[in-house]
């Protein structure tokens, strides 16, 4: 183990330092440095290889976070990445933009802080991408089988790694313009520079995998003749219906659902031309939802120089300690702020929308609110009387997603979806058709990148597994295990 008594000798928790507020919303840059390796070093002696380390249940991957601790204290750095790609093919993503549930089970977390795992992960990937560690890892034998992976979020990227390192043709195709799904277009460079994608998409292409983008299945391919070209297909498309929020005023310029701003300002950090771009300089912006997308809202809001950011969320305030009914090692639900939080803005709680209000001009001005109220039945609904006008030029609807994209699943595959909008799939991560597996967002709804990275990993195992009879990849999820919701 590392350190016997690290967890005595070094109480205090040190995690990556952050750029001052005033210097980083001036750019799109990570918000996080990278700790001094001695720093690193030191909190990863904290970790006491518990007999029984509940961090591997906490985390969906089985990450062998023990391990890599001790040889990051003993300065055995590239043995540490290979402890750690055992298990998750894309580190940096996760050590960036993962919540990290396998700090809230640490066992250390009892009575101290827990120890900085999530800072362990990335700087070990960092520092293994920087040394040159990491190297394509070509396939010891072709099978002669191919697959076709529909999207390139983490999911699908995962799913495609692993199947073309068991010898597989696989094809990923994407219909935007670039690779990465909503790790390209979703998530601000401010939480993850895009130059991370780059290197594990040019990883991927040196092993064998082969990318087609600007192609939409179901519109330029048919999902039909998809299907008869590969051996099997793969459906990592996500779960991109927003929820939307239906009231007086929807339609008037200057409301938005979230992803329609985050993708356009992701477009323009790129270096992309976006003609009527949807900006917040000078306004007054209201984000409706306190999840990771309203989050990622805020911080673009101010580094567009939003006038002011106000978040609207309808329930009550989350606790900031661990709630009595979900004990450790349970993943609570508490209020945690975030790097766009500590940059500015005001957040309410308990606020219902009622209206969206307009000017002449048919541009929205304000919004009515209303408290919120909690009915016998359990229900929330607006408190007669209570109303409130707020001011607003520019409104995000961060409301979560509902499911996956249907129509031309429908039409032309005959998918069955559940009533929450996710394609209907079995144990094995199979559809209703043959041969058709979904995985990530698309199969268990809106969730973390950690679980999106999860199933591809062993929806690969399954289709290896259906392909050739028998699998050596590993398979740590299945689509039963719980699943963690995003409310925005």
């Amino acid at each position: 183990m590392a350190d016997p008594r690290g967890f005595l000798k070094h109480r205090e928790r040190q995690d990556r330092p952050s750029r001052p507020v005033p210097v980083r919303i001036m750019d799109f840059s990570e918000v996080y440095d990278r700790n001094e390796r001695g720093i690193v070093q030191t909190q990863a002696s904290r970790c006491m290889d518990c007999g029984v380390a509940f961090c591997h249940t906490g985390c969906p991957l089985g990450n062998l976070i023990p391990e890599w601790n001790d040889l990051i204290w003993r300065d055995q750095w590239e043995e540490a990445s290979s402890r750690l790609h055992m298990t998750n093919n894309f580190p940096e993503f996760t050590g960036r933009i993962c919540p990290a549930p396998c700090e809230t089970s640490c066992v250390l977390s009892i009575n101290q802080p827990a120890v900085t795992i999530k800072q362990s992960e990335v700087s070990i990937a960092d520092e293994a991408i920087a040394r040159g560690y990491v190297e394509p890892v070509l396939p010891q034998r072709l099978t002669g089988k191919t697959v076709a992976v529909v999207g390139s979020g983490p999911a699908g990227l995962a799913a495609a790694q692993q199947l073309t390192r068991a010898g597989h043709t696989v094809a990923v195709y994407e219909r935007d313009d670039r690779l990465g799904g909503l790790l390209r277009y979703g998530i601000p460079d401010f939480k993850m520079e895009k130059h991370h994608v780059e290197f594990r998409i040019d990883q991927m292409r040196a092993e064998g995998t082969r990318f087609y983008t600007s192609t939409e299945i179901g519109s330029d391919i048919t999902w039909d003749a998809l299907e008869a070209s590969y051996d099997a297909v793969i459906l990592a498309t996500g779960a991109m219906v927003p929820r939307d929020l239906g009231i007086t005023g929807r339609e008037l310029h200057g409301v938005h659902f979230a992803m329609e701003y985050l993708v356009q300002s992701n477009k323009v950090t790129s270096g992309d031309q976006v003609e009527d771009q949807i900006r917040a300089d000078g306004k007054h912006v209201v984000v409706l939802g306190g999840g990771d997308t309203g989050a990622d809202c805020i911080g673009t809001a101010h580094r567009h120089g939003a006038a002011s950011v106000t978040t609207l969320a309808i329930g009550k305030e989350l606790p900031s300690d661990r709630p009595d009914h979900e004990p450790w090692p349970m993943d609570p639900r508490v209020f945690e702020l975030t790097s766009a939080d500590e940059e500015g803005g005001e957040r309410s709680y308990l606020a219902s929308t009622v209206e969206f209000l307009a000017d002449s001009n048919g541009q929205v001005r304000a919004l009515k609110v209303a408290e919120t109220q909690y009915n016998p039945d359990g229900s929330r609904s607006p408190k007669p009387g209570s109303e409130r006008e707020i001011p607003a030029d520019l409104v995000l609807l961060a409301l979560g997603f509902t499911g996956a994209e249907s129509d031309t699943l429908t039409e032309q595959l005959s998918l069955e979806f559940d009533k929450r909008g996710n394609i209907t799939r079995a144990e094995d991560y199979q559809t209703s058709m043959e041969g058709v597996f979904a995985i990530g967002d698309a199969g268990r709804g809106a969730s973390l990148v950690v679980w999106a990275i999860a199933e591809g990993r062993a929806a690969a195992a399954k289709v290896d597994e259906y392909l050739e009879g028998a699998t050596r990849l590993p398979a740590p999820v299945k689509p039963s295990d719980r699943a963690i919701s995003l409310t925005g």
